[in-house]
């Protein structure tokens, strides 16, 4: 072996250990220098954010360091450029892995951020969509117990007993306030014969619950309706309410009410022996909500021309004329006699009632009840019209003040009716006054002494009866309004009004 060899492999050995006691020596001062480096790119990466720039800026000064580090001098030799060469590597090597990690946790901390929101989006709809799966489900199951309760109840009715039937009856009224497509489906199922036969039935609590069966089956589809009606359901009604309680003739007529909208529709009621009891119903000492409701049966019935005979033959006119003076039903009564008085038997029947027209004039004066004025107001037209008679006994009822009253503080519907007959009586009036054959007054001649002086003596009589007329009405109207807001209306009324305009 040669002696050169150890020799160089101490002296090699020595070198290494020399540079790695320099480098370890430095590394304060490079931690040092990192830091104040680090402090920068912060202050810089807050004015302008940019990693890469930061990264690269590391870098330049860690190689810059290293490089003023790994100048040779004179007294080092090969082995220790490599020995630097070699740190310098690994130096690299571990900032490279600093940096990809640090960059690697900035590139994946909003995606991170991004996944949590997303995880948790996914969460809330797995939730919903579970709660939705167990609402269907739990409304699928309802259904299933709807669909048996259904069968169950359909067979007790058609085969049980009357007590069975009655509680059938109570389960088909809680089934039909469900839904439409229910009630056709009972309704497909035959019960409603059975409902029918339970109506005529003598026994109270049985009937009544007929009765509210068919009720809700009939609530909003017009062809239970008229399965109803031809299952015979007005033909076992009863005639009379002697031997009814109220409770059963209020159901007895809500479903006549129901009934009754088949007046105008391709089902029309055929027969119509249902209408002694409405008026038994009117003329007894009932409810003002089951009256109403019979009202409005009526009327559905009174919309339809050929109902007019009918309804006049049973005797109605004269109840509605009673019934149309009480304040809380007397609009649909009212309209009830309106469209009675377009055909000719029914106006015949109200001319010839003792009450008209007083009933009607009265009526006018309810200025908390609009409608009824305007239909008020409406009947007595068609009654004044082409009628001189019906004309004369309302004027003889003092028509023209309350007619003024309500062209003043009426709707504008019952003002335009109300100026209308007003029109009525003041042409009549002038044709009265017109030429006409008889003893005649003798005349002077134009310009005569006795002609200006009759003149002038009939135009001061003239301004007077107007002025005296005029305050009048108004002295009536003023203390029949209660608006404090109508008062410029009627000093309007005064000033733009002349002896020309009035009717009377």
């Amino acid at each position: 072996m040669c002696p050169v060899l150890p020799l160089y492999f101490k002296v090699h050995g020595a070198l290494q250990i020399v540079s790695l006691i320099r480098f370890l020596s430095l590394l304060p001062l490079v931690s040092l220098c990192l830091q104040s480096q680090k402090q920068k790119l912060k202050l810089y990466k807050n004015q302008t954010p940019n990693t890469h720039f930061s990264k690269i800026s590391i870098s330049c000064f860690v190689f810059s360091f290293l490089s003023s580090m790994s100048t040779p001098s004179s007294s080092s030799s090969s082995s220790s450029i490599w020995v630097l060469s070699n740190i310098k590597l690994q130096f690299f090597g571990r900032i490279r892995r600093f940096l990809q990690s640090k960059a690697t946790k900035k590139r994946y901390d909003p995606s991170d951020r991004f996944d949590t929101a997303k995880s948790k989006v996914e969460h809330n709809n797995k939730v919903e969509n579970l709660e939705t799966v167990q609402v269907m489900e739990k409304h699928k199951e309802e259904e299933e117990e709807s669909v048996i309760m259904l069968q169950r109840t359909v067979k007790m009715l058609h085969f049980g007993s009357w007590e069975e039937k009655e509680v059938a009856a109570k389960e088909i009224e809680k089934l039909a306030k469900e839904d439409v497509k229910v009630r056709k489906l009972i309704t497909e199922l035959g019960v409603v014969p059975v409902l029918v036969s339970m109506v005529a039935s003598p026994v109270a609590s049985r009937r009544r619950a007929g009765l509210t069966a068919l009720i809700h089956l009939a609530d909003g589809t017009y062809t239970n309706k008229a399965l109803i009606v031809e299952a015979g359901i007005l033909s076992k009604l009863p005639k009379t309410i002697d031997l009814v309680d109220e409770s059963t003739t209020s159901k007895l007529v809500e479903l006549l009410l129901s009934l009754s909208s088949l007046a105008n529709t391709q089902f029309p009621l055929a027969i119509l022996d249902f209408l002694p009891l409405l008026r038994n119903i009117l003329e007894k000492g009932s409810s003002f909500d089951t009256k109403n409701s019979c009202l409005g049966a009526l009327h559905n019935l009174s919309t339809v021309l050929e109902n007019a005979c009918p309804l006049v033959s049973s005797g109605v006119v004269p109840i509605l004329l009673e019934v149309s003076s009480i304040k809380e039903i007397s609009e649909k009564a009212l309209a009830t006699l309106g469209n009675l008085s377009v055909t000719l038997m029914g106006k015949k029947a109200i001319e010839n009632n003792s009450m008209v027209p007083e009933t009607f004039i009265e009526i006018l004066s309810w200025e908390d009840k609009p409608k009824c004025q305007e239909l008020s107001v409406y009947i007595l037209m068609i009654l004044a019209h082409q009628s001189s008679l019906q004309r004369k006994k309302m004027a003889q009822a003092g028509i023209v003040p309350v007619l003024l009253e309500v062209v003043l503080l009426g709707s504008n519907l019952a003002q335009k009716r109300a100026m209308k007959l007003l029109q009525w009586f003041k042409d009549e009036r002038q044709t009265k006054m017109g030429p006409h054959s008889g003893p005649q007054t003798p005349r002077f001649a134009m310009g005569s002494p006795v002609n200006q002086r009759e003149a002038k003596e009939g135009k001061r009589l003239m301004k007077s009866l107007v002025k005296q007329s005029l305050n009048r009405n108004m002295e009536i109207i003023t203390q029949r309004a209660n608006a404090a807001g109508e008062s410029s209306k009627l000093k309007s009324l005064i000033i733009s009004t002349s002896s020309k305009s009035l009717p009377y």
